[in-house]
């Protein structure tokens, strides 16, 4: 796990990729608890039968439930741990190039995009690739934003 523990470590890294968290199974509970916590039931995500003979021949996650994992994946794979508040700023771009089939498994690989100085600290762009095992596209693919706050 890659741990940054200043500014100028974190300015250092600009285009490195940090690493790849552990592969994470969705299983249809998973997909289930994200439909209720959403209200998101669309058949294609809960109805196992009827996605039987939809497009998928089974049930996928939600593509808001791929990007949700980045937090908990990315943990796995960098700290930033500088003085100060870090705030989640938004997404410049997400796309879901390939559904994820309930069942299959994925991971993430994070690589450090720009930092920009800014007068209260600064704002570093995370670039995030979910691939699914043994697919050829991935499963989503984000750039982050966070502001890291002087103390």
């Amino acid at each position: 796990m890659r741990v940054f523990t200043s500014f100028d470590e974190i300015g250092e890294a600009v285009g490195e990729e940090l690493g790849t968290s552990d592969w994470v199974a969705i299983d249809q509970e998973r997909v289930n608890t994200f439909a209720d916590a959403t209200g998101d039931h669309q058949w294609i995500h809960v109805d196992e039968e009827r996605a039987k003979a939809g497009p998928f021949g089974g049930t996928i996650a939600h593509g808001y439930l791929t990007l949700s994992l980045i937090p908990w994946l990315g943990s796995q794979v960098f700290s930033i741990e500088t003085p100060g508040a870090k705030l989640n700023y938004g997404l410049n771009k997400v796309r879901f190039p390939n559904p994820v089939l309930v069942g299959q498994r994925l991971r993430l690989t994070v690589t450090l995009g720009d930092v920009v100085d800014l007068p209260a600290g600064k704002q570093v762009s995370l670039k995030h690739v979910i691939e699914i095992e043994g697919a050829d596209k991935p499963a989503c693919v984000a750039e982050s934003i966070v502001l890291l706050l002087k103390p």
